[in-house]
């Protein structure tokens, strides 16, 4: 019961003011391109600003592919973005394979999608629903996060059906 005050609490805490996430268009670190539209889920998308040289990323990384295996399927998609620079970008691929990241990574090199998106610190977690709206944004990275965002997945599933 204390957990879920605590979600409850962060998720009216921690929701945006209608921002949107547009249609936008990354590289993948094999140089596919990709759309958000052409990989984001039914219901709800939950985007993951990260950087290999950041430990809370590095330590957030293994408990999101944990509950991207939870909502295998389309309904709730996973993605990851690096915010690497073009220097560090050969460290992105190996990386990706060692943590065994099961969903889509793209590349944002110059930060630019991240400032429109008003993320300012990694790792950070956009919680958006089918239409674009963000739901949730969480920053940083702590023990006990991913039930955070386990719980506020599920509350939003709820809230979407």
């Amino acid at each position: 019961m204390k957990y879920f005050f605590i979600t409850l609490t962060l998720i009216l805490v921690l929701k945006t003011q209608a921002q949107e996430v547009y249609n936008f268009e990354l590289e993948t670190p094999s140089g596919e391109h990709l759309s958000f539209t052409e990989i984001q889920g039914t219901q709800l998308t939950l985007i993951d600003f990260w950087a290999t040289w950041c430990k809370p990323c590095v330590n957030s990384i293994p408990k999101l592919v944990e509950l991207s295996k939870l909502y295998a399927g389309n309904e709730v998609a996973f993605i990851g973005i690096s915010i690497d620079s073009p220097r560090n970008l050969s460290k992105v691929l190996p990386f990706v394979q060692s943590v065994g990241i099961n969903y889509p990574v793209l590349l944002d090199t110059n930060q630019e999608l991240m400032r429109e998106l008003n993320v300012s610190v990694i790792p950070t977690l956009l919680l958006v629903s089918a239409s674009g709206q963000i739901l949730m944004v969480h920053e940083g990275f702590a023990p006990g996060d991913a039930q955070v965002i386990h719980d506020a997945i599920e509350h939003y599933r709820h809230e979407a059906k």
